[in-house]
């Protein structure tokens, strides 16, 4: 009943991708040290006080689901992981030497397949790393949204979404990788002038996501931009200029010691003056 809920809520589950591949699947142990991790893994985050936990497990009752392998292309007598990142560690921590797995013969697609399938239905991916997970189908296995959607289990407007995610700068990424930043505060930030200025807000003020989303409206309708703060010099020497012409006076002054000047005035005869006094010079 449990297993028919999971498989209807996340598509299809590891049972039926095993079913697929073949149905010769043969179950053995392996010495640890000659299994290798997973190239297409997506997650790269594991949980210490999780991995911890699942150790004392394996201490106690030993590795109980199979990890799920397939022979390495390019190290003879070696099995790469499909599914069991996580079990394959904390056997490690645990001091074995040898895990029962369960070995097919499965190529690229169905390994990547295979580890984002596990990792969604355990919830252990970050939203990052699910979003590079089905990025790395689109882009790498042709997979669109639809069917990433039947695949996976989830609506094409999800699939969207968390694709959508990678389009932010690459310190919001960290921030949701380490937790610091929901996924939900992240989409918020999504199309932003300035995302990184607004994310560290939500994390000095620990703004919820409703929050978040008002604070995003404040600046997307007020088109805030962020000032920086200018040199002394070149604030001294606008200073200096508005006292001797009496006009507000901009100077940007650029890495490259090109820039511009620019002045402002209320009326004509202001213009006058300014039209006048460069004449006068030049």
């Amino acid at each position: 009943m449990i297993e028919n809920k999971i498989k209807k809520g996340l598509g299809r589950g590891l049972s039926s991708l095993l079913g697929d591949v073949s149905k010769k699947v043969e179950k053995n142990k392996v010495d640890i040290k000659d299994l290798t991790r997973n190239k297409f893994q997506p997650r790269t985050y594991f949980n210490k006080e999780s991995l911890e936990e699942l150790t004392n497990s394996i201490k106690e009752q030993g590795v109980i689901q199979p990890i799920v392998v397939r022979p390495d292309k390019n190290l003879n007598g070696k099995y790469e992981i499909v599914a069991g990142e996580r079990r394959w560690l904390a056997s490690q921590n645990a001091g074995l030497h040898e895990v029962p797995v369960v070995i097919t013969n499965i190529d690229d697609v169905k390994s990547l397949e295979f580890a984002i399938i596990e990792n969604v239905q355990r919830q252990d991916l970050n939203a990052i790393e699910e979003a590079r997970g089905y990025q790395k189908l689109v882009t790498d296995f042709n997979y669109n949204h639809e069917k990433l959607s039947k695949f996976i289990g989830k609506s094409r407007s999800y699939i969207a979404n968390s694709l959508r995610l990678l389009s932010l700068p690459k310190e919001i990424l960290l921030m949701v990788e380490n937790t610091n930043l929901s996924a939900g505060h992240a989409r918020s930030l999504i199309g932003l002038h300035n995302p990184e200025i607004v994310a560290r807000e939500i994390v000095e003020k620990k703004l919820s996501v409703r929050q978040t989303e008002i604070l995003v409206r404040k600046f997307k309708g007020k088109k805030l931009s962020i000032v920086h703060k200018k040199d002394a010099n070149i604030m001294s020497l606008e200073k200096s200029i508005e006292e001797k012409i009496g006009l507000n006076v901009s100077i940007v002054n650029k890495k490259n010691s090109s820039g511009t000047i620019s002045f402002e005035y209320k009326d004509l005869e202001q213009l006058d003056k300014i039209i006048i006094a460069i004449k006068n010079n030049y």
